[in-house]
């Protein structure tokens, strides 16, 4: 079989929740073999944020909320109390043996412990050390502890995400996914791929990675960010309008909603031939982008009253036939229902011990030479604690139970 682009990286995950979560089981699913470290008793908390549940053999609820589901498959929980002296020691020793650690608590805790980079570099100079916390390890915010709709609201996302106040149910919104946290784990996974090249290729050390859900939510408004830069004004809410294109954006039809990107001059002509108002590509108001979007409110009433004679589906059929990209306004249902999610096999089935199966989303990394597959089901709390003291450790069976009985191992 051929190897996947990580095998052979040691990954020790010390994070809970998303953000470090997601980083970490991105790793695993290229191949990375990850470690997760989690605290007796509870695990990472987000093992109880439901309902739902996964659900047993025989019905009843596991320890396997949705969102735990969701970013835990393909690694090993180990149960480790390092608020002891044992515990920390077992830290350190998987810590020697990684070329990845990646941490998601508040700035200094670690360091507490002796867990933090500089406690650990010298025993293990290959280290790269990943740290993700609300607002990085600098300035005035730092010991605050952050989560993803706090940065949404600091970074301004929300503030360019619903609807203008003066309309029905407007005003600044939340995205509905977690969407810094997630980002933030992608920039995670780059950077950390980027000090496993520069080690092998230039210095042969690890080094140390900062990583701020609000720094990556400030990169995450991208173009309404270069907006304010270039004019010295803060975008305002647009709903479901474009951001640099008219008419792109939502519409209201007779039964749901729908979502058009006429791109260019090209693709507004056949829209509008599409929608039968060929008229609208010749009005003077509306025959230039730039001209549309100075008046895109005259633009968006003409429209938005000829959308709600329209069914979405028969919308849908003539602006696809007609090459104008489109796509009704999916509920999840709709989503996992539809034929290039499915053609894309973007939900698999994973091998459950208690379960019998689990159904994941997989991921949408697609390679040539080194395909992704064959995931392990997220794992139940301290699953592979034994497994991993003694195959990656060496420990044998009395020195695993005697950090047993001193509570330093669930």
């Amino acid at each position: 079989m051929t190897s996947m682009p990580l095998s052979g990286i040691r990954v020790l995950d010390l994070t809970r929740v998303l953000a470090g979560p997601w980083t970490a089981q991105t790793l695993a699913d290229l191949g990375a073999d990850v470690i997760k470290v989690e605290r007796p008793g509870t695990g990472d908390e987000s093992r109880i944020f439901g309902p739902p549940f996964l659900k047993d053999n025989e019905g009843k609820n596991t320890q396997l909320s949705a969102m735990f589901l969701a970013a835990n498959r393909n690694k090993k929980s180990v149960v480790v109390d390092f608020s002891k002296p044992e515990g920390r020691e077992v830290i350190r020793k998987l810590a020697s043996t990684a070329d990845v650690l990646i941490e998601n608590y508040k700035v200094g805790d670690l360091k507490r412990f002796g867990l933090d980079y500089d406690g650990l570099k010298e025993a293990n100079p290959k280290l790269v050390y990943c740290s993700i916390t609300g607002f990085g390890q600098t300035g005035p915010y730092k010991q605050r502890r952050g989560y993803d709709p706090i940065a949404q609201a600091m970074s301004g996302i929300m503030s360019v995400t619903g609807f203008p106040g003066d309309q029905p149910g407007g005003g600044p919104m939340k995205a509905g996914p977690s969407v810094v946290d997630l980002f933030a784990a992608c920039y995670a996974v780059i950077a950390i791929q980027g000090a496993l090249y520069h080690r092998e290729k230039n210095s042969g050390r690890g080094q140390y990675i900062d990583m701020s859900l609000l720094d990556a939510g400030v990169t995450l408004m991208a173009h309404p960010a270069m907006t304010y830069v270039l004019t010295g004004q803060s975008p305002g809410l647009v709903g479901t309008q474009a951001n640099g294109g008219a008419p792109g954006g939502g519409f209201q039809c007779a039964d749901g909603y729908i979502m058009v990107a006429p791109g260019n001059n090209e693709l507004y002509v056949k829209f509008c031939s599409a929608i039968g108002m060929p008229e609208m590509a010749t009005d003077e108001r509306f025959v230039t982008n730039p001209k549309r979007m100075v008046n895109r409110a005259a633009l968006m009433e003409i429209l938005n009253a000829h959308m709600l004679k329209w069914k979405v589906r028969d919308l849908y059929d003539v602006l696809v036939k007609a090459g104008v990209p489109a796509s009704p306004v999916n509920n999840v249902e709709d989503v996992f229902a539809d034929p290039q999610v499915q053609n894309r096999q973007m939900v698999v089935d994973v091998p459950h011990p208690s379960a019998g199966n689990v159904k994941i989303v997989n991921n949408p990394i697609r390679y040539s030479d080194t395909p992704i597959g064959n995931f392990t089901a997220p794992p139940a709390l301290g699953e592979h604690t034994d497994e991993v003291l003694s195959g990656v450790l060496g420990m044998t069976p009395a020195e695993i139970r005697s950090l047993r009985d001193l509570g330093a191992i669930g």
